[in-house]
């Protein structure tokens, strides 16, 4: 019985050696270790399974959350396309705007000169379809991916117009997001809404600030609310064709390289006012910002963001990236406005239901307490 016994404690003794030995070794190998074998435990014994690229997806994301810093950010594989293309404010689609309902999904702006306006789709349909598939219930970003495709492949749009549904044919190709929107208030002051600095930004609000002026302009208001930023070089350029000769931006990277950005002597000599909010982010607070140091503009609206660190976005091997803070940006002044703000000299608040108006573009000036708010203050000469 008792030699019994012991043969029995040998077996579990070997057995839990070996177990520990394979765990060693899995930890003893290259790269990075510990993640290694975590990955290789939970893949093994995990008892109702795991995707290996959820399990990496997860890992990076987490050690990009243990930076602690709001501003970096990974990005799956899936989704790393699209992120190049709202940079480049191009993506391929049948150019339209949709926000998410229960029955599925309301049509709110149809591009210009688009795939869908050419089909015949228009702003208040109600998508209802896409392919024969219901999009009832979707959020928005997986009709996003339904209705985008490859260039010149063909999507069947359904939608309820009036009550009677009916089904479009549309033919997928590159559609430009417009950068800058411009119109004419009464008493010669033109409005651009800037909805963006990535790609085609100075070039697109130069020619809306010559077009307005072109048309009798004598002021201008820029209204960067809801605007996430996007790149320095366009925030740059564009100040520099707004201000005078000299410094216009400052930043220093993670190595402690300082950078200055200077104007030269040409500039844009007329009142401004900038609206803001507090989803004016990065660039759009900088450019705020730019304008007020310099009393080229009187700032209106609400307070900013605070977001003065700078990201570089690195592709990974398997196609997904991820952006890092790499620096901090100043104002012309040496100003940070990370987790500050910028504070307009003219608070004006709204409430929830004219915000929503604001961004979805649907909110006529007139009846906008932000824009009202700028004119006085441009025909008052503050």
């Amino acid at each position: 019985m008792k030699s019994k016994i012991w043969r029995i404690l040998s077996y579990v003794m070997v057995a839990v050696t070996a177990s520990a030995l394979t765990l060693a070794l899995t930890a003893g190998t290259g790269g990075s270790r510990k993640l290694e074998q975590l990955e290789k435990l939970l893949l093994e014994r995990f008892v109702d399974g795991v995707d290996k690229k959820d399990l990496e997806d997860g890992a990076a994301n987490g050690m990009i959350e243990a930076l602690g810093d709001r501003w970096s950010y990974y990005i799956p594989a899936d989704e790393y396309a699209s992120y190049v293309e709202n940079k480049n404010n191009a993506y391929v689609g049948i150019g339209v705007s949709i926000h998410a309902t229960e029955d599925g999904y309301e049509i709110t702006k149809v591009n210009e000169g688009g795939p869908a306006e050419e089909a015949g789709l228009l702003a208040g349909d109600l998508m209802t379809k896409v392919d024969g598939k219901s999009v009832a219930g979707m959020e928005t970003d997986e009709g996003k991916k339904l209705v985008q495709g490859k260039e010149g492949t063909k999507v069947n749009i359904t939608v309820l117009r009036s009550g009677v549904e009916q089904t479009f044919e549309v033919t997928r190709r590159t559609v430009k997001n417009k950068v800058a929107i411009a119109s004419m208030l009464p008493d010669n002051i033109g409005l651009i809404r800037i909805v963006n600095f990535n790609t085609s930004c100075y070039d697109e609000t130069v020619a809306a600030i010559e077009s307005l002026m072109n048309e009798g302009a004598t002021s201008l208001i820029f209204d960067v609310r809801f605007n996430p930023g996007g790149y320095v070089r366009e925030l740059v350029k564009l100040l520099d064709y707004l201000l005078p000769e000299g410094v216009i931006f400052r930043s220093e990277d993670y190595k402690g390289r300082v950078e200055t950005k200077v104007s030269d002597a040409e500039y844009l000599d007329i009142p401004m006012a900038v609206l803001v909010n507090g989803s004016s982010y990065s660039a759009a607070e900088f450019f705020a910002a730019a304008l007020e140091e310099y009393d080229a503009a009187v700032i209106v609206g609400e307070k900013t963001t605070g977001k003065g660190h700078f990201q570089n976005t690195f592709e990974l091997v398997d196609g997904s990236a991820v952006g890092i803070s790499t620096g901090k940006y100043y104002t012309p002044k040496g100003v940070s406005l990370e987790g500050v703000g910028l504070t307009p000299e003219f608070f004006v608040e709204v409430d929830k239901e004219t915000a929503a108006g604001i961004y979805a573009g649907t909110l006529a000036p007139d009846r906008d307490p932000q824009i009202i708010a700028a004119i006085n203050a441009l025909k008052s000469g503050k």
